[in-house]
């Protein structure tokens, strides 16, 4: 299983102009093939005027899922040169759709690949990427006093912290490395003088 890999932190949009046609790439990340079909639906419907709207996806840490389609653009143009950007720069959980207003010249079949590829290129670039890390769920359980230590050690230690709750208890919610875990567990003990529980809840892929 893929240990790591890299999608988008936000959606955005991206324009660039090639020989009078518009060329809009919207990314989006995403966490499955329906949620991406929506979402190319969703930029068909805010773009009813233009003259092709197409797609590209990958789903899953190892990108076992994924689709392209030229949207009326000549085959293999569109859709296949988005999608290889999107594999070779290894990125995943991740829909683009280029949209594209025909300004007049024909781009002939290697403008198109190299302006459907570039377009998706030139919006990674603005948006840039965040890597994702299989981690170990942990909730770290301590009381009040020394919580805020705590959670200030574990921050800035570089610790994914994912989320905190004020109860009774305060619960620390972050993702820890699997081969870390027992080192962690030994650190919150010393932390917090023995006083800290530590439970751990299977796994996921965690912003890092």
């Amino acid at each position: 299983m893929v240990e790591r890999y890299l999608t988008i932190g936000r959606a955005g949009v991206h324009e660039s102009e090639i020989k009078r046609s518009r060329f809009l790439c919207a990314l989006a990340p995403v966490s499955s093939e329906a949620a991406a079909q929506e979402f190319i639906a969703r930029v068909r419907r805010e773009h009813p005027g233009a003259s092709h709207n197409c797609f590209a996806y990958v789903i899953g840490a190892e990108g076992r899922v994924h689709k392209a389609g030229d949207d009326g653009e000549p085959g293999g143009t569109a859709g296949t040169p988005m999608l290889q950007v999107l594999l070779r720069r290894e990125i995943r959980d991740v829909v683009a759709v280029v949209t594209r207003y025909y300004g007049g010249i024909q781009l002939g079949a290697g403008g198109l690949v190299r302006a459907y590829g570039g377009a998706v290129s030139a919006a990674l670039d603005e948006l840039g990427t965040v890597e994702r890390r299989k981690l170990a769920l942990v909730t770290v359980v301590v009381d009040h006093q020394r919580a805020g230590r705590i959670e200030n050690d574990l921050r800035a230690a570089g610790r994914a912290v994912r989320g905190v709750a004020y109860a009774a208890d305060v619960r620390i919610e972050l993702g820890v490395p699997e081969e870390e875990l027992e080192s962690f567990r030994g650190w919150l003990a010393d932390a917090s003088a023995g006083s800290a529980g530590m439970e751990v809840s299977g796994s996921a892929y965690v912003d890092v």
